[in-house]
């Protein structure tokens, strides 16, 4: 099993509900390709004063769960998934870091 685990910054603030409706969106495309086993997002728990921080500090976290690289490139390659990215890009730019690794636990 390999995780794909993204780390999502958007630009400027977005309302809790816009947040929500993006989650939303991208668990729906990559639970549709057909190609993972789980899909898990949440918001990030912001602490007091980390915006003073000099580093990139993440919106939400996507985690995508697949059987092997084959499964990760299926769902990664769907046109729904592409579609949802520009949508959303288009309204509310954001960056995106993320990790293929073994589960953590």
């Amino acid at each position: 099993m390999i995780h794909h685990t993204m780390i999502v910054s958007f630009d400027k603030t977005l309302p809790a509900g816009e947040l929500d409706q993006y989650l939303k969106d991208i668990e729906r495309v990559m639970l549709d390709s057909d190609a993972v086993q789980s899909v898990a997002v949440r918001h990030h728990i912001p602490l007091p004063g980390e915006e003073a921080i000099a580093a990139l500090v993440a919106t939400a976290v996507v985690q995508v769960a697949v059987a092997d690289t084959d499964a990760l490139a299926k769902a990664s390659a769907t046109p729904d998934l592409h579609e949802v990215i520009e949508h959303w890009q288009a309204r509310h730019p954001y960056k995106v870091v993320w990790v293929n690794h073994e589960p953590l636990a």
